[in-house]
């Protein structure tokens, strides 16, 4: 199995083979809480203006948006899992855009298939890719916006390499170390759009048995499931 890390939305396009897009801070994150409530099946955008063309089609749809970490007008919810925890999303579809996980999805045209990643399924991701035994992978590390590098996501790329190699890190350690660096804006009062609460449901590593799969709909739209791995 050949693993690579790649980085940016730069390293998405990049990407071949089964290709893991992670962001911790917070798009896959937070999926993995919408799925935890219940939620169906998930619609990962590119566009705002395409997000809420969607929502305008689908008034039922959960639609949750971000650019500079701030909710955008028009959405039901940003992308803080804090903001929505305790939420029932049973059974409901939600509609999801950021500014660099969904990036990473839309833009990794070569992969063979897509999974997503972030601390809290780490480990999980990891045994999947076991499971499939691909002969190539690429783990890609979205990072801020897409265009730079983000320690967290760094972090977890290296987390799911070290399981593949058989010699796993020490990832809780580092991952509660980012609230001195790449988190510490979660605990900055003069950026609200990153509230404190979402810290540590960022980095609870392993907290879900699951990984979340990128495939297509019936019309051929980019959609993300839910797969349990036990």
């Amino acid at each position: 199995m050949q693993v690579q890390i790649l980085e940016l939305i730069d390293g998405a396009r990049k990407a071949r083979g089964l290709t893991v897009i992670i962001d911790v801070f917070r798009a896959f994150t937070l999926e993995c809480y919408l799925f935890d409530q219940g939620a169906e099946r998930i619609y990962p955008i590119g566009s705002v203006d395409d997000a809420l063309a969607m929502k305008r089609e689908h008034p039922d749809y959960v639609s949750f948006g971000e650019r500079g970490g701030a909710q955008v007008d028009g959405f039901d919810f940003g992308n803080s899992p804090a903001q929505v925890k305790g939420v029932d999303l049973t059974g409901r579809t939600c509609i999801h855009t950021t500014s660099a996980g969904t990036q990473g999805i839309v833009n990794a045209t070569g992969a063979t298939q897509i999974v997503t990643a972030s601390l809290v399924n780490a480990a999980a991701v990891a045994r999947y890719i076991r499971h499939c035994q691909p002969q190539q992978v690429s783990i890609v590390a979205m990072g801020n916006a897409g265009v730079r590098t983000a320690g967290e996501d760094v972090l977890c790329a290296r987390y799911i390499k070290s399981i593949l190699q058989g010699d796993p890190i020490d990832v809780q350690s580092e991952a509660n170390a980012l609230a001195q660096t790449d988190g510490a804006k979660f605990f900055d009062p003069a950026q609200p759009a990153f509230p404190q609460e979402d810290f540590p449901l960022c980095v609870d590593c392993d907290r879900f048995d699951f990984v979340i799969r990128v495939g297509r709909d019936s019309e051929g739209r980019l959609v993300n499931t839910k797969l349990d791995i036990r």
